[in-house]
């Protein structure tokens, strides 16, 4: 992973490279793996990588957030504090894509520890919310 690094962050900043998708989720995948996470989100932050890579990343991510929020904190995650990221990474990626795909349901799922039907009841609730605002503020 070292050597990986090393060679990553050799390479010439050139426009041909600093657009190389592999380059850049091989930089991502070293910068999570050596918790340099502020590196880790401008690299997913800058890039637009393809979506088979999605799932994977937005893995990394969440990973990362958890992690931090853990050191914040001083101790694992308790499950009010996973519960709060869980709903914030269901709120981030309803904010990219108000339908997400089966297979990012699924991910969503792994990542925040909620079931596929939990995830699934999240999204159709929300979009339901955003269809008929005048609900929402009448509670």
């Amino acid at each position: 992973l070292d050597r990986l690094a090393r060679f990553l962050w050799s390479l010439p900043p050139s426009d041909l490279l600093r657009g190389n998708e592999s380059l850049m989720k091989a930089r991502a995948l070293v910068a999570f793996h050596q918790g340099i996470y502020a590196e880790l989100y401008s690299i997913l932050e800058s890039h637009n990588f393809d979506s088979s890579n999605h799932p994977l990343l937005q893995e990394l991510w969440y990973k990362a957030r958890y992690t931090e929020a853990e050191r914040a904190r001083g101790r694992p995650l308790g499950a009010v504090d996973q519960d709060t990221l869980s709903r914030n990474a269901l709120k981030e990626l309803y904010k990219q894509n108000r339908y997400p795909s089966p297979a990012e349901k699924r991910n969503l799922a792994k990542i925040t520890g909620l079931s596929l039907t939990q995830v699934s009841n999240w999204f159709k609730n929300r979009r339901q919310r955003d269809r008929n605002p005048s609900e929402t503020q009448s509670k």
